[in-house]
């Protein structure tokens, strides 16, 4: 391998502890000005491989250089975005800045220069006096990337950058970058968000410490062989059994909800759809929509990993209660004119809220919008200023026992004590929540069961990745069965195989009869919700199922290509709103309010500087599309400073 052609260059790439093989032989090289992608389960090697990259840990074997050198010559040149937030708490956004300038030897007159710039280019020019431990997560993963990008490294090592980060901040993160690679800047970056990945020039697939699979997205999608069916019918639960169990000739791949349509990947289109349209008309199932579609990058990974046996098999949750479907039209969760106030700040502006037994719920915003401030009001941890609340038929009393132990509650942040064991953890949440002794052994091997942690229940939660720490947070919160169950970003840095796993248990508590409200910015997961309410500043500005929220928006999303995509990204923001145009790999997404009227202006403009328009095709607007048109036209009253 010639490395001096490479920004970075990596052969043989293997990293032991003790007898565990965190990495076992990879290779790939990446040119310079290229996004990679890593993705990846939780325990692939990619935290492993970031820290022998960044120079911080030394590889067992192996080759590895950086612009030419060993990664510990280098490491000036490289700007290292950690899983962990690696800021302090009691420094402003300002000297956290400049601490992070003055450790990478910038001089305080380039600082000065360009301080503004990234603080600008992130949103946070406003608040430079605030204290980082005061900031959202969002704001915190802001912060941190100008602190990786302020002395303008050559090399940006990006380890799972937007956890915990909005759509609209990601959608900004991910154009940043795509600016700063333009510039010359090679990439690397892991996320758990695979919509995120499919941005990346080429992406690898990484599972038990060896690279399975590398590409650019169009070469992923060709070798799955397999097309995706978006179905939607109004008997879902029944639909998704009958085309499970009847795919006697292997027609069917997979089938997955989402909310109020199936996801069905087949081997063949035609003979696919056939299948679907027999299975639907013997089981008397009318169907709504049928749509054809390229299959995603997650259903290439999960593919992929199924076809290594990584697919952890669901486990039907031992159940103590008979379910409650009889009153699944019935009011668990009511809210009328909510409000919150937290001096003369309002962080809940007057919302009403409605979610049966059954349902669950999707309640979806920008980072301080007020989520989190309305779930804490609702289940009774903090005080409404103003307003009306019930709770399983309750309307006072509300921090009662007898209402508390009906309740189920993951909060954003871990629940779990660090220095406890999994099994002490669990022995204590069955504690608190009431659990009968004689239940607990069989509650506490389920959580451990489905989480993949049989055999490790006395290990240190503290030692746990972060995605593993979820899991348990949430067999914590739903083992004594909760009839209203509060999920806080409960997938937040979780892999896609583990979020269906997730997923696939909260859809089964509600189809037992319990109520879920849950807030995710991963919005192709939010489609699981059958409502969700969009919140803005504090206030609910659009409720609807996924494919309402989705059919109410207007104007049509336009892929372009183009002979330059960055510069055409760039012409294009100066002309439209800047969220109307979002770069997508190779190809631009951009949003018109009147196709047939505004698109000849658009190619008029890159024309005119020269840029040639290969191709354009209207596509079909996605959740997020939908929640970054919301955000962005209620954009008057968000306040990058509201308190969540």
């Amino acid at each position: 391998m010639d490395e001096q052609n490479y920004a970075i260059a990596v052969k043989g790439l293997r990293k032991y502890y003790g007898n565990l093989a965190a990495v076992r032989g990879i290779d790939f090289a990446i040119a310079p000005g290229e996004v990679f992608g890593l993705i990846g389960p939780d325990g692939a090697g990619k935290t492993t491989t970031f820290q022998i990259l960044a120079g911080v840990m030394e590889p067992s074997a192996g080759e590895v250089r950086i612009l030419g050198k060993f990664p510990r010559e280098a490491r000036l040149n490289i700007g290292y975005l950690t899983q962990k937030f690696s800021l302090y708490a009691d420094l402003s956004i300002e000297e956290t800045l400049r601490y992070s300038a003055r450790l990478r030897r910038v001089s305080d007159r380039t600082f000065a220069e360009r301080s503004p710039e990234l603080l600008h280019l992130v949103g946070l020019e406003a608040f430079t006096g605030r204290l980082a431990g005061q900031l959202s997560g969002g704001m915190k993963q802001k912060l941190a990337l100008c602190c990786a990008l302020i002395a303008q490294p050559d090399i940006l090592l990006l380890d799972e950058p937007t956890t915990g980060v909005d759509p609209v901040s990601r959608r900004e993160f991910w154009d940043l970058l795509a600016t700063v690679a333009d510039r010359g800047v090679t990439a690397i970056a892991a996320t758990p968000y695979l919509d995120e990945a499919e941005r990346c020039h080429r992406i690898a697939l990484m599972y038990d410490g060896v690279i399975q699979q590398m590409g650019n997205l169009a070469q992923l999608r060709q070798s799955l062989g397999l097309t995706r069916i978006e179905l939607r019918v109004k008997r879902l639960t029944e639909s998704e059994k009958a085309l499970q169990s009847a795919n006697a000739d292997g027609a069917i791949v997979d089938v997955q909800s989402f909310g109020d349509r199936l996801d069905v990947l087949v081997k063949d289109g035609d003979r696919g759809e056939r299948e679907i349209r027999q299975q639907c008309d013997r089981h008397g199932i009318a169907i709504d929509s049928l749509y054809r579609d390229e299959p995603t990058l997650e259903n290439v990974f999960v593919t992929r990993l199924r076809q290594h046996g990584s697919d952890p098999p669901f486990v039907a949750f031992p159940r103590d209660r008979p379910p409650r479907n009889g009153e699944s039209r019935c009011s668990a969760i009511s809210a009328r004119h909510l409000q919150k106030r937290f001096g003369e700040f309002v962080a809940v502006r007057g919302i009403d809220l409605d979610i049966a037994y059954g349902e669950i719920y999707g309640l979806l915003g920008a980072n301080g919008a007020g989520k989190t401030t309305t779930i804490k009001m609702l289940c009774g941890l903090l005080p409404a200023t103003s307003g009306e609340m019930s709770l399983a038929g309750k309307q006072s009393d509300l921090n009662s026992p007898q209402v508390r132990s009906r309740l189920g509650y993951m909060s954003q942040k871990f629940t779990l004590y660090d220095d406890l064991t999994i099994a002490q953890n669990l022995e204590f949440y069955c504690g608190v929540y009431g659990v009968p002794r004689k239940l607990r052994r069989q509650k506490i091997e389920w959580v451990l069961e489905t989480c993949g942690l049989l055999g490790r229940e006395h290990t240190i939660t503290g030692s746990l990745p972060g995605g593993w720490k979820q899991r348990v947070a949430f067999g914590a919160s739903v083992m004594h069965e909760p009839e209203i169950l509060f999920l806080d970003e409960p997938t937040s840095g979780v892999d896609p195989l583990a979020r269906r796993q997730f997923w696939r248990s909260i859809r089964e508590f509600a189809r037992q009869g319990t109520a879920v409200l849950v807030t995710t910015h991963y919005l192709e997961e939010a489609q699981n919700c059958n409502r969700m309410g969009f919140m803005v500043a504090g206030e609910l500005v659009a409720q609807g199922s996924p494919s309402e929220i989705v059919a109410q928006q207007p104007g049509r999303a336009i892929e372009l290509r183009v002979s330059q995509t960055q510069a055409a990204s760039n012409l294009l923001k100066q002309k439209l709103e800047p969220w109307r145009v979002s770069i997508f790999g190779d190809r631009l997404h951009v949003v018109l309010d009147d196709p047939e009227r505004d698109f000849s202006e658009v190619r008029s403009h890159l024309e005119a500087a020269a840029i040639a328009v290969r191709s354009h095709r209207p596509i079909p607007f996605s959740l997020e599309d939908a929640f970054i048109g919301i955000v962005q036209r209620n954009s008057k009253s968000v306040s990058n400073g509201s308190v969540e």
